[in-house]
């Protein structure tokens, strides 16, 4: 319940309200067109603050990669421009995203890895280590490099369906009432039409991933492995390796 109530309010801070305030409050008698544009652009910015630093107080991998987006796209408000600039400042955070994660790929250090074992929270050195010998599985270190160019793939082509989008529609000036309803017309596609894609891509790359760790795991008698507890089947993985005297190296 926690989780469907912090969704909706990723979605009422992240885009509703934004586009609200570009469509209702940029005319001349309200806001005005630029404190309405800058406005748009710090609710999303302050949410994530808040809920960094207030709400959920988490601080690791993935909660340090959205708030440095965050920070970026919260910069990049301030940079006051129209037509091709704009479409290209709109796009900057999905090109860092492609850049991020194509580059960890490129320096063998797949930013997926650090998202899927933040996903699983190894909360002891021992898991920690039971981690890292499964890891060290050929076919495990290769998922996380396919589930990671999946993402890139994804993200890329979204980047370009953005830059176009924004090209195509937002084509007043800066600082008009006309350029901020135009910026929330194109913001109320792409939050639709590249989410959702987002998502699912998202989702089967993590299933890339599981499916490659639970291919080098143990079952227990009588239960199928999605039964079992995750943790559980680690521990009998490496008791079993450990009894059987194996080299982790030697694993493929």
């Amino acid at each position: 319940m926690k989780n469907v109530i912090k969704l909706i309010a990723d979605i009422v801070m992240g885009a509703v309200i934004p586009i609200i305030i570009l469509e209702r409050f940029s005319g001349p008698d309200r806001l005005g067109a630029v404190a309405a544009y800058v406005l748009a652009a710090f609710v999303p910015l302050a949410w994530v603050v808040v809920d960094l630093f207030v709400i959920t107080k988490k601080f690791n991998f993935i909660t340090s990669y959205v708030g440095f987006s965050s920070i970026v796209s919260g910069i990049l408000a301030f940079w006051f421009v129209d037509g091709l600039l704009f479409a290209i400042k709109d796009t900057v955070g999905l090109l860092l995203r492609v850049l991020v994660f194509g580059g960890s790929v490129l320096i063998a250090r797949p930013i997926l890895k650090y998202f899927f074992i933040q996903a699983l929270n190894p909360d002891t050195p021992d898991k920690t280590m039971a981690l890292a010998h499964l890891f060290h599985n050929r076919s495990v270190a290769k998922s996380f490099v396919q589930a990671t160019w999946l993402v890139v793939i994804e993200t890329a082509l979204a980047a370009a369906l953005n830059f176009y989008l924004n090209l195509r529609f937002v084509l007043a000036a800066f600082g008009t009432e006309q350029f901020n309803q135009q910026v929330a017309y194109v913001n109320a596609i792409t939050r639709i039409v590249l989410t959702l894609p987002s998502v699912v891509v998202f989702s089967i790359a993590m299933w890339i991933m599981y499916r490659a760790v639970y291919q080098h795991l143990p079952s227990e008698e009588g239960k199928s492995q999605l039964e079992s507890d995750f943790w559980d089947l680690v521990n009998k993985r490496e008791a079993n390796q450990t009894a059987q005297g194996l080299d982790y190296s030697a694993e493929t």
